[in-house]
């Protein structure tokens, strides 16, 4: 068949949930037996997320072959449970540094490089990559930002056009837009909403749906003066508002028959029922009353949530799992140096360290490391938790606090964490790290294997830095195993302490991998163990 685009733009502010509609969107299409796959155009600069801070974007989320990529990638991946690529990323960074490129080459014969149609055309060659790299019948796309940014006008000018050059029964534009309450009068307004219409129309998009968000009930006659104002059909305005849980948000757009409203406007028949069964188990297990584990998350971007968007949600696919309430606490490791947030680390059942980089908090995370290793509390460390769990673990050996890792010091006597040698002499920041899935060989006996209870499975990695092999066998005499390593046994990918209920450190970022319905073994494992530390784990 044909692909067909349904493409979804932002109005009124920024963060109003376009990605959470869009993979939303997706599984309501999954569930009626389409493939789909999504696309994030992101207007910024940047080349990729991957050298941006955390407080700008949140995590980086990282697929299977290696693209750093928007964390609304992880919505997408999560809520319709897919593996997408590189292409479904697309910033204004990466089409100028092509277009240029080619530019330079000569390819454009001596031709003006110009918005339209260079720019354009590049942006609709790569809209038109996912469905033939990905297979999928149906590519939802989400232009990011806000309609009205000067940076977006390129990419909402490329949707227009391609109406046209695909067909208009082959596309289809949502516009998700907010509905601000004004608390003086008790009242929701859409006139903003209409204006934002208007800026959309006024570049040759008119909207097929528009979906009404806000923090309060949204009436009927709201709804009916929106498609009024905006030349919408009554049934295309779907309120949708702020849900406490967020994978409620696929069933209230069932209940709005808004996957039936799609397909008949992209002249399509469902080939199977939906059945939600799974999903509304899982939002009744978020529902119900559980016994709570406190997880104190020691990073040092956790002012921003978004940050550890990933880890969170991991953390909660294996709490709903096991019937367990989860209560993380966020602690600055900056804090822990300065004598502050103990209190919250010793009243934990678990202690997790998520990745990160820069030498910014690295004692405190090791603080904490120690104190789980001494008190036998349940860690999971993560990437960069897996280094500092070998540095404490180092000190520990030698004695000294001058074990280290050579991306904090340098001239370290003892750096049992190094660069990868084919890392010496890289100067770029962005994409020179070991990026994407890579396989791991699981030792049998360990904690590792008995978790994933099986032999090989291949993780995705974001990582410049590993463990030193000069120091693996006097690791080994002391009581640490390396559970996880490379098919050629040179890297190790997961550490994990013997004499302990559960130490379990990764190279890799597992959490990329948890689903809502599957949550990641290691994540599981690590949270079951925190229950049981913390008396509270339910009868199987």
């Amino acid at each position: 068949m044909t692909t067909k685009y349904i493409f979804f733009t932002g109005g009124v502010v920024s963060s109003v949930g376009k990605g959470v509609t869009a993979a939303a969107m997706g599984r309501l299409l999954k569930e009626r037996g389409f493939s789909v796959a999504v696309q994030k155009l992101d207007p910024y600069i940047n080349v990729d997320p991957g050298t941006m801070s955390p407080y700008q974007h949140g995590e980086v989320y990282v697929l299977d072959d290696g693209a750093e990529t928007d964390l609304d990638l992880g919505h997408y991946e999560r809520f319709i449970d897919i593996r997408l690529n590189r292409v479904c990323n697309v910033t204004t960074g990466q089409v100028y540094a092509e277009v240029i490129s080619r530019e330079r080459r000569g390819d454009y014969l001596g031709g003006t490089i110009q918005v339209i149609p260079h720019i354009t055309n590049e942006i609709k060659r790569r809209i038109g990559l996912v469905g033939r790299t990905t297979g999928a019948e149906i590519v939802l796309v989400e232009v990011g930002g806000t309609v009205g940014d000067i940076e977006s006008l390129p990419f909402l000018e490329a949707i227009r056009q391609l109406r046209f050059d695909v067909g208009r029964e082959n596309t289809f534009y949502i516009h998700v837009t907010w509905l601000p309450y004004i608390g003086a009068t008790g009242e929701l307004k859409t006139k903003p909403t209409q204006h934002s219409v208007a800026e959309l129309r006024s570049i040759g998009i008119q909207p097929d749906m528009i979906i009404a968000r806000s923090d309060y009930p949204v009436e009927a006659s709201l709804c009916e003066k929106i498609a009024l104002f905006c030349d919408v059909e009554k049934r295309a305005v779907v309120p949708m508002v702020t849900m406490p849980i967020l994978y409620e948000v696929p069933l209230a757009l069932e209940k709005a028959q808004v996957g039936e409203y799609l397909l008949g406007r992209l002249g399509l028949e469902a080939r199977r029922k939906p059945d939600w069964t799974d999903w509304e188990r899982l939002v009744e297990r978020v529902k119900m009353p559980k016994p709570t584990v406190t997880i104190a998350l020691v990073g040092k971007y956790v002012e921003l949530h978004d940050a550890y968007m990933s880890v969170r949600e991991a953390l909660r696919h294996a709490a709903l799992h096991l019937g367990v309430e989860l209560d993380i606490r966020w602690i600055h490791s900056a804090e822990l140096e300065k004598g502050k947030g103990w209190e919250e680390i010793k009243a934990a059942s678990g202690v997790l360290v998520p990745g990160g980089f820069g030498s910014r908090g690295i004692e405190g995370k090791i603080q904490a490391i120690h104190h789980a290793r001494t008190q036998k509390i349940p860690y999971l460390g993560l990437c960069l938790g897996m280094q500092l769990m070998v540095i404490e673990f180092g000190r520990h050996i030698f004695g000294t606090d001058e074990v280290n890792s050579t991306e904090f010091d340098r001239s370290t006597p003892y750096p049992v964490i190094d660069l990868m040698p084919e890392q010496h002499g890289v100067t770029d920041m962005g994409g020179t790290m070991r990026l994407g899935l890579y396989p791991c060989i699981l030792q049998p006996g360990s904690l590792a294997h008995a978790c994933y209870g099986v032999d090989r499975v291949e993780e995705r990695h974001r990582h410049r830095f590993e463990f030193n092999n000069a120091y693996r066998k006097i690791f080994e005499e002391h009581g640490m195993r390396f559970s996880g390593l490379s098919p050629d046994g040179r890297l190790v990918e997961i550490a994990e302490v013997v004499d302990h209920p559960f130490m379990v450190a990764t190279q890799f970022h597992p959490e990329f991998l948890s689903r809502p319905n599957r949550p990641h073994p290691l994540f599981l494992g690590f949270v079951k163990a925190a229950a049981e530390r913390a008396g509270v784990l339910p009868e199987a």
